[in-house]
């Protein structure tokens, strides 16, 4: 089989079956995190802690079918009519549907929401994803009040004009970012929309004392009456895995946000009382450390080269208990145009000494290396630290929390080098895009972005670009090879060090009602709107 065909993404079953009951109507669950969510505005929250409870509050023209990458119409009546040209996408929208606060969703809010993600007011890292639309990159730039390509028609038709067809818009369309909101509730938070969501989801944030917890209350007058079934979601934070595992074990938590702590991870899995509450799945998913390519050394490609031929990755993957496969390059063995002939840096410590020489580095020199405090990352992070230094780069550790590294990586531009951990690169929808345009384009590389490398070539973008153009079912074979070729390029460039692809482990309580489907699901992690406990 050609090695660029795309990859059929199918949701596994778990590595443990369980016979489920009917979900009924009522109960509360709580879920455990070690942080505390950064934000619930869908313009802004980008992780997957955030993902799933952005969820909870907001929705979009368009979502995926639950546990599966199939698209389906959600606050649209059908897909949208599509232009023969396949430039302009035409939805409409279910009439009645309402925000928390009680008012009809007209047309009129998608474009402001659309708009609202674009505008560099907003600092939306999924600004880049949208600048396709006919008119973004003006409005971007502060050349026009509006975007041209976004057009309100009559109460409840929306149309979106593109620059040029993109083989990739509808599952953008499907993302988070695009989650409509009201204008009169984000003008109401004074820019505190983030802690004080208002959405059309099937629950609404009842409270949120920070470092504490987040409580979600069932949304009664909800489109689709059958959902949610919980009356109740409770997120608690700032706990850390390995209390969380024993607020499980007891019947307080339940569902381990973090996964199962790593110091009780094979006893655990070993134990057969557990094995019905034990879910695996290999996820869409690239763990790697980010080197900012405009600090320091790690301007000079020869340095970033030799920091990826000094990395152990069998050693991180002894850390984590073998839970992931390692990574040759940048894209997950799952994702469509992943190439498997790709061989990446060898682990090569003599050689990254050689070449950081040639660099002017012969004698090492000092950096900082971030990561979330998280367990295993801290761990992990002084693996890299002491690879690093077997090559003569002295990096001292900064382990904070996940919304300090990320503010350090994105934000202000201060950190050197990240290990991603917890907040590795997970796919938004399951085409190679996804994996170049949000993270290392140069649309990305922009304050408030994932690409903590702040790598820009703009000949990739180009090839990218015209790669998306490629709509025809005919075209798809050398739309992906086109991507693997990409993907080998930035390799070579090394902005990152990829490690590993995860293989995710998710935990629940005898009395939660859910299957691998619903807790790791492919899109949005954990489905709470369908889950339900046994009475």
């Amino acid at each position: 089989m050609n090695r660029y065909l795309m990859v059929g993404i199918t949701l596994a079953l778990s590595t443990f079956t369980l016979a489920q009951a009917a979900p009924t109507r009522g109960g509360s669950v709580t879920v455990s995190y070690k942080d505390d969510v950064t934000t619930l505005d869908p313009a802004v929250g980008y992780d997957i802690q955030n993902w799933g409870i952005e969820k909870m509050v907001f929705d979009g023209l368009l979502d995926y079918e639950v546990g599966t990458t199939k698209l389906t119409p959600r606050l649209a009546t059908a897909m949208p009519k599509v232009s023969s040209d396949g430039k302009t996408y035409t939805f409409t929208l279910r009439p009645g549907v309402k925000f928390h606060n009680g008012r009809e969703v007209v047309a009129s809010d998608v474009v402001y929401s659309l708009t609202r993600v674009l505008d560099p007011k907003t600092k939306s890292p999924g600004q880049s994803f949208y600048t396709s639309i006919a008119g973004a990159q003006a409005f971007v730039d502060g050349k026009a009040k509006t975007v041209s390509g976004l057009k309100a028609v009559g109460k409840y038709g929306v149309t979106v004009a593109l620059e040029a067809p993109n083989a990739a818009f509808l599952n953008i369309m499907a993302m988070n970012f695009a989650f409509v909101v009201p204008k009169e509730a984000v003008a109401a938070a004074n820019g505190d929309f983030g802690h004080k969501p208002l959405g059309t989801g099937p629950f609404k944030l009842t409270s949120w004392p920070s470092g504490q917890q987040l409580v979600f209350e069932r949304n009664p007058s909800y489109y689709l009456p059958s959902l949610p079934y919980l009356d109740k979601v409770t997120i608690k934070v700032g706990l850390d895995p390995s209390v969380a595992f024993l607020s499980l074990t007891r019947g307080e938590v339940d569902i381990l946000g973090d996964g199962i702590p790593p110091a009780q991870f094979l006893q655990v899995v070993k134990d057969p009382k557990y094995k019905a509450s034990i879910f695996s799945q290999t996820t869409v998913n690239t763990s790697y450390m980010s080197l900012n390519t405009g600090v320091g050394p790690l301007k000079d490609l020869r340095v970033r080269q030799a920091i990826n031929m000094a990395i152990n990755k069998t050693k991180v993957l002894r850390i984590i208990n073998g839970r992931g496969a390692l990574a040759k390059g940048y894209l997950p063995p799952l994702m469509p145009g992943y190439d498997a002939s790709e061989v990446g840096y060898k682990y090569d410590p003599a050689a990254a000494k050689a070449l950081l020489a040639k660099a002017g580095f012969a004698g090492g020199f000092d950096t900082v290396l971030y990561t979330t405090s998280t367990d295993p990352n801290p761990r992990i992070a002084q693996s890299l630290q002491q690879d690093l230094a077997a090559v003569g780069i002295r990096a001292s550790i900064k382990s904070q929390a996940q919304s300090t590294v990320t503010e350090a990586a994105g934000t202000k531009n201060t950190a050197p080098l990240v290990w991603s951990g917890g907040m590795a690169w997970t796919q938004d929808f399951p085409d190679p895009s996804d994996f170049f345009w949000p993270i290392l384009s140069c649309k990305s590389a922009v304050q408030g972005g994932y690409n903590w490398p702040f790598y820009c070539d703009k000949a990739l973008d180009a090839r990218a670009a015209r790669a998306d153009q490629l709509v025809a079912p005919a075209q798809q074979v050398a739309r992906l090879k086109e991507y693997a070729s990409i993907f080998a390029a930035l390799n070579k460039q090394a902005p990152w060090v990829p490690i590993y692809h995860e293989v995710r482990y998710m935990m629940k309580s005898e009395r939660l009602v859910a299957d691998s489907s619903l807790l790791n699901d492919p899109i949005h992690n954990i489905d709470y709107e369908r889950l339900s406990v046994s009475k």
